[in-house]
């Protein structure tokens, strides 16, 4: 194996859900060398690679479906933040939520739409017909937190992709 290769293996080893741009940036490796040493390493069942809302992850294969999709929304700040609420109190209104993070309720409607479509978070109308969400697997979810620090190349992605949205949907607000 090349060095290359085993700097590329021990990468996704040691930040797992790490996403393509971030492992060449890391790496410092272009695009196209990353691709065939991750592709390399993905036919030999040493890393496997999934798409989770518009970037390509990598993991060992040791992780399941369920974990590479909790692993990868964590590389999220926006998600982590929200995650991180419901770890802190429990069970939170939607609107709470919003409010603490200061986001359109549109922008927190659509990371608990794909927290709840990987099983992290369920949602349920409370009282007065609200939106109030839960962590599906709080012990799990909390092991996995810690697990995975994002690099400050993610945080900054994140904050723009935050500023591009309250651009576009800043007034806007979406139904709990």
């Amino acid at each position: 194996m090349t060095d290359v290769r085993r700097r590329v293996r021990e990468h996704v080893r040691t930040n797992p859900g790490v996403h393509f741009n971030e492992l060449a940036r890391n790496l410092d490796i272009a695009t196209g060398q990353a691709q065939y040493h991750l592709r390399r390493l993905g036919r030999g069942d040493e890393v496997v690679a999934e798409r989770i809302r518009g970037r390509t992850h990598y993991f060992e294969p040791e992780f399941d479906a369920w974990e590479r999709r909790v692993l990868a929304l964590y590389r999220r700040e926006t998600t982590r933040d929200l995650v991180t609420h419901l770890l802190d109190e429990g069970r939170l209104p939607a609107a709470t939520l919003a409010e603490r993070l200061d986001l359109a309720r549109s922008t927190v409607s659509w990371h608990l739409d794909s927290l709840s479509e990987a099983g992290i978070v369920e949602t349920e109308r409370g009282e007065h017909g609200r939106v109030e969400v839960t962590l599906a697997r709080p012990e799990e979810t909390e092991r996995f937190l810690r697990e995975v620090t994002p690099s400050l190349s993610d945080r900054l992605v994140d904050r723009f992709v935050r500023l591009v949205d309250d651009g576009l949907h800043g007034g806007a607000e979406a139904d709990d």
